[in-house]
């Protein structure tokens, strides 16, 4: 079960109940992987309204992998989310909202 006051969120892929988490490790993945200059840049780029798909696939996979997933993008780029691209959304919000503000 996710604990959203340890910052995690449950997210069902390929059948799996997996739990995500943004460490700093996988804020730092996420950081490399998307090319920001910062965290702040980094949030700032998922406040705008030019959110694009593939950021909110890498964000769900640094969540995953500071979850303790042991897959990767390309595994996620191939694999059934439950809910589909809202729930990936939602997850990837949730996630960000917990690394940042704490339990809500």
């Amino acid at each position: 079960m996710a604990n959203p006051w340890a910052g995690e969120v449950a997210l069902v892929v390929d059948g799996e109940r997996l739990v995500a988490k943004l460490t700093l490790g996988a804020l730092a993945e996420l950081e490399a992987r998307l090319e920001a200059e910062s965290l702040a840049d980094l949030v700032a780029r998922f406040e705008g309204d030019h959110l694009r798909a593939g950021d909110v696939l890498m964000l769900v996979c640094a969540g995953l992998r500071g979850g303790g997933w042991r897959g990767d993008l390309p595994d996620l780029l191939s694999a059934e989310i439950e809910g589909g691209p809202l729930e990936a959304a939602r997850v990837a919000a949730r996630l960000l909202a917990l690394a940042f503000r704490g339990a809500a």
